[in-house]
């Protein structure tokens, strides 16, 4: 008899799960990898656009995710066509569960609705061995949550940056910081021109 084929999960490019409902958006891994190239000091702040484009990611969710970073106190940024973002502290003091908690608000694991007490032998009145306490569910998502909080409170960007270090070529972090740098020395060109554009122009309306 011919076994009955058993269809798997679609896998994607990376080897994970197609369209699988995870409890953490994209929008927490395109922040904590666009603030590891904030770890470099650089001369010039990094916008949000730039760091889009370094990573692939779409620039109008990266504009949404930098805000709620700085008002998590964890970057700092300056506005104009100059402007960009630095982080507000150490990368070492900046721990993965901050950035994940500034950009998905503090999101829990599991939303207990209590239905222990609808059991229909109850007839709507729950006796109380069965209300008293934390439900033993519940309980169990409570500790998986507590240790999946404490890994991340542990894990500093530092780390993460250290691990990646440890992979790539010696030349790419300089590589991709002198790319940020062109980019930000390219804008810089821009508003230049640009204000001695408007002023060319202003000086031909005077005298005609």
């Amino acid at each position: 008899m011919k076994k009955p084929r058993i269809e798997q999960p679609a896998k994607t490019a990376d080897g994970g799960g197609a369209g699988r409902v995870s409890l953490y958006g994209a929008a927490v891994e395109y922040g904590i990898h666009c603030m590891l190239w904030l770890i470099e000091p650089r001369a010039k702040p990094v916008s949000s656009r730039d760091l889009a484009e370094l990573q692939g990611v779409p620039s109008a969710l990266m504009s949404r995710i930098m805000p709620k970073l700085e008002k998590a106190g964890l970057v700092t940024s300056t506005s104009g066509i100059s402007g960009g973002y630095r982080l507000a502290k150490a990368p070492q003091d900046i721990t993965v569960l901050e950035v994940v908690d500034a950009i998905d608000g503090g999101k829990g694991v599991f939303d207990c609705r209590n239905i222990r007490k609808n059991c229909v032998l109850f007839r709507g009145n729950a006796p109380a061995w069965i209300t008293s306490g934390v439900c033993g569910v519940h309980a169990v998502m409570l500790r998986a949550e507590k240790s999946m909080r404490n890994e991340m409170s542990r894990t500093s960007l530092l780390d993460l940056a250290m691990g990646f270090g440890e992979l790539a070529p010696a030349d790419f972090g300089p590589n991709v910081g002198q790319w940020l740098d062109d980019r930000a020395s390219n804008r810089e060109i821009a508003r230049i021109s640009a204000v001695k554009d408007s002023s060319r122009k202003r000086r031909r309306s005077t005298n005609e």
